[in-house]
């Protein structure tokens, strides 16, 4: 894309300041932005549309030097490489809710064409996205949605059900069908965190799964240090447990480091969603005997993908658009904006080294 002219400059400003003043008095639409509703358009889908180049696609982890988030961003980098757009990488260096909302307004001043974003908070940086929006900048949220009405699009790595069922299936197989399990979460407020911890929770009410108890759920933030010493917490609180079920890859790495070095190894199952890279060690010694992920990476190629589309007009979001996503093939636009990567992959000792990320 050619560098802003001055008439646009002036527009976009001016529909910043606007969206700022009416932010502060409440609710809004196009003309009038905040939390309560997205920004309407009239806009149509044109699904020949040319792909845009030059197209600024700024990406928005839930934090930096994360190794998850890392490989993320990667495959993010790539796609828009690929169509030839300006690809950005900003974030902080926690995960709490409100970190990323300065970075938000910082990327809407830069006047980028597209916000990728890992929400911290479903609701935390819903004003600044919709300012966002308002100014004409598009927004598709990835791997931890934003709230919906804040964003055009989500890239999800799975379905919601399917990996809060994949989580339970494999705790109940690898503890024999009963015992005391815990969560180890990331931070309380993470969108994908609690929507996969609620579908694990229904699934532990069903009949087949009745010997496991659920004891307590606790947080790492998403920080090493934090969930090893909160893993070491768990087992010495319940010496009855029998497994640790961490739907985050820096908790069940750390939990699986605490294991390995502690009387709990071949005792206590470790289980979750990891990196084959951070987990293989932990497999290769059997302190870990299976664990889920997709590819971080491909999660961040799509959004990519995902964005250029949408920054040139061949989706709007609606349900049932198609697009290509180069390598990936093509993707349909399910409810809500929502686009599902595929279904995560079980990692264990027969299949781990055939996979690098």
């Amino acid at each position: 894309m050619s560098p802003l002219s001055l008439p646009r400059v002036a527009s976009l400003a001016f529909a910043v300041a606007l969206a700022v003043g009416v932010t502060a008095c409440g609710g809004t639409t196009k003309e009038s932005t905040g939390s309560s509703g997205p920004p309407t358009t009239t806009a149509a889908a044109n699904p020949n549309a040319p792909l845009k180049t030059g197209l600024k696609v700024a990406f928005l982890p839930k934090q930096l030097n994360n190794p998850y988030s890392d490989i993320e961003a990667g495959g993010g980098r790539v796609a828009v490489g690929e169509l030839r757009g300006e690809f950005k990488l900003v974030g902080p260096n926690d995960a709490s809710a409100s970190s990323q909302v300065s970075y938000v307004n910082t990327l809407i001043q830069q006047q980028q064409d597209v916000i990728g974003i890992a929400a911290n908070d479903p609701n935390a940086v819903c004003p600044s996205l919709n300012q966002a929006r308002a100014a004409g900048i598009k927004v598709v949220a990835f791997d931890s949605d934003a709230a919906k009405n804040c964003r055009d699009l989500f890239v999800n790595q799975a379905t919601t059900a399917g990996i809060g069922q994949i989580l339970v299936s494999m705790t109940r197989e690898l503890v024999g069908g009963s015992g005391d399990i815990a969560i180890l979460s990331a931070t309380p407020n993470a969108t994908n965190q609690n929507s996969w911890i609620e579908v694990a929770k229904a699934e532990l009410a069903k009949p087949e799964n009745s010997g496991l108890k659920l004891v307590t759920t606790v947080y790492g933030n998403d920080d090493d240090q934090k969930s090893f010493q909160e893993a070491q917490g768990l087992l010495q609180s319940y010496p009855n447990l029998k497994a640790i079920v961490a739907p985050t890859t820096v908790g069940i790495a750390a939990t699986a480091r605490y294991v390995s070095g502690s009387a709990y190894k071949g005792k206590v199952v470790v289980t979750g969603l990891g990196t084959p890279n951070q987990m293989r060690q932990f497999v290769k010694d059997g302190t870990v005997q299976r664990f889920a992920l997709w590819n971080p990476a491909d999660i961040g190629y799509l959004a990519g993908y995902a964005s250029v589309a949408l920054a040139s007009g061949r989706i709007t979001g609606a349900e049932g658009q198609k697009f290509a996503a180069g390598k990936l093939g093509e993707y349909t636009i399910g409810r809500d904006g929502e686009i599902v990567l595929g279904p995560p992959t079980v990692f264990t000792a027969q299949n781990i080294d055939q996979f690098n990320f």
